[in-house]
């Protein structure tokens, strides 16, 4: 088969494009009329990108990538866009964007070998421990890693979910953020402190010295954090924003509880289905634990678990996300 068959559209890959631009402006907490200041657009201007009465341009794709700090994703769409426009190979590159590549997201200079997630429920608390396989493709020492921490209690009421965590915001206390790279504890820094929405460089160093990822080299970080049920809520959500070989999920919750968990998979150009694989249980000392993994999973996809408490009353309904 000819691999252009599987090629994008141009209508896709414009649609791709939009739908890039204002999931990134989402996850930055930005109006639309704020993200056109910072990028000197006029807002309807943005507006009709988003919607798609506007095609993308080179200039606007540059100007929301240094806006929204996208880690490429949004530049990565306009040369999808650009592709789709001429299928036939291009004998000129289209020239990288101004801004300088994040040593986190170089496109193929990081490579996620293995990505395993496992939530924790004890009856009022979550506690998420992440376990990832970096790879340094590139040509460059890696020094730093972003981590993301977002939560939205009630997806569909964006009011009524941001008056909730006014009332209530995330606090880095109750977080209780620890990581660590080869047994040895990784400094933090914040670099997005909203009441919903954290974004955490995680550094390769730590009081006694600094232990950068030279290119060649694969190593394995963790990070913890936990969260309250009352923030929390019933979804657990992972988006492949790096290339990854395996992804993995285990979600365990008291027995005692009864839980049944099923799952969706969205990709940016299709609307959600049904996990292709059922997520595996087991009893594990009166936890039940459910497990589901994927190979190659594809970039920019989003893999979403949900489940209910058969023995606990439904309460009120409440969600959250976290990546």
């Amino acid at each position: 088969m000819d691999a252009r068959d599987d090629a994008l559209t141009v209508e896709q890959a414009a649609e791709a494009f939009a739908a890039d631009v204002a999931y990134w402006r989402e996850v930055r907490g930005l109006a639309k009329r704020e993200l056109a200041r910072r990028m000197g657009f006029d807002p309807s201007y943005v507006s009709h990108v988003e919607s798609g009465r506007h095609k993308p341009t080179e200039d606007f794709a540059r100007r929301a990538e240094e806006a929204l700090n996208a880690g490429k994703a949004i530049w990565k769409r306009w040369l999808d866009y650009e592709t789709a426009k001429a299928p036939v190979a291009q004998t000129t590159a289209v020239p990288a964007p101004r801004r300088a590549e994040q040593p986190y997201a170089t496109g193929s200079a990081i490579v996620v070998e293995h990505d395993a997630a496992r939530l924790d429920y004890d009856g009022r608390l979550y506690r998420l421990t992440m376990r990832r396989l970096l790879r340094n493709t590139g040509s460059e020492p890696i020094t730093r890693y972003l981590i993301r921490i977002s939560v939205d209690r009630y997806p569909g009421e964006p009011e009524r979910s941001n008056t909730h965590y006014r009332e209530h915001p995330l606090t880095w206390d109750e977080l209780a953020l620890t990581a660590t790279c080869r047994g040895e504890a990784m400094r933090w820094q914040a670099k997005h402190d909203r009441d919903a929405f954290k974004e955490v460089w995680l550094l390769f160093e730590n009081e006694q010295g600094r232990f950068p990822l030279y290119p060649g080299e694969s190593v394995w970080i963790e990070y913890a954090y936990s969260v309250g049920e009352e923030k929390w809520g019933r979804w657990f959500q992972r988006a492949v924003r790096l290339p990854t070989e395996h992804l993995a999920v285990e979600l365990a919750f008291p027995a005692r509880l009864d839980p049944a968990v099923w799952g969706t998979e969205t990709s940016m150009t299709a609307e959600a289905a049904p996990l292709r694989t059922a997520p595996v249980q087991r009893e594990e000392h009166g936890m039940r634990v459910f497990s589901w993994s994927t190979s190659t999973p594809a970039l920019h996809a989003r893999y979403r678990l949900e489940w209910r408490f058969r023995t606990r009353p439904e309460r009120e309904a409440n969600q959250g996300e976290f990546r």
